[in-house]
């Protein structure tokens, strides 16, 4: 499982920096400003949880049970929360109306923070009192 981790932390740190940079370069002009803002916004918590992912697949102090759990809820939280974002910033030049998925960024957020929360008991309980 921790190399599955690890590969998935490297997977979505890949799609950062190309979003990142589509961002940057193939969308400017095309959206607001601040559509160009909440699209980085989507970039920057996907890169924090890439590397969230990578320290995940390392730590030895975390029960792989937990592992597993926080590693679902990051990936599903990095699925709603970043890329229904990416959606929202770039409705204004899709076909599809990304306000009606607008309620999954908040559910995806809670995943990501429940991901963090779980790690953080889990990493500091001793693995057999």
């Amino acid at each position: 499982m921790n190399k599955t981790i690890f590969l998935t932390g490297i997977i979505f740190g890949i799609l950062a920096i190309g979003l990142g940079a589509f961002g940057a370069h193939g969308l400017e002009g095309l959206i607001t400003v601040k559509s160009l803002s909440t699209f980085e916004t989507g970039v920057k918590y996907q890169m924090y949880h890439a590397l969230f992912l990578l320290i995940l697949g390392n730590l030895k102090n975390v029960p792989e049970k937990s592992k597993k759990i926080v590693y679902y809820f990051i990936v599903a939280g990095i699925l709603l929360f970043s890329f229904s974002i990416y959606g929202l910033a770039t409705n204004s030049i899709t076909s599809y109306d990304f306000k009606a998925i607008a309620f999954l960024t908040p559910i995806g957020g809670l995943l990501l923070l429940l991901g963090w929360v779980i790690t953080g008991l889990k990493a500091v309980k001793p693995l057999n009192p």
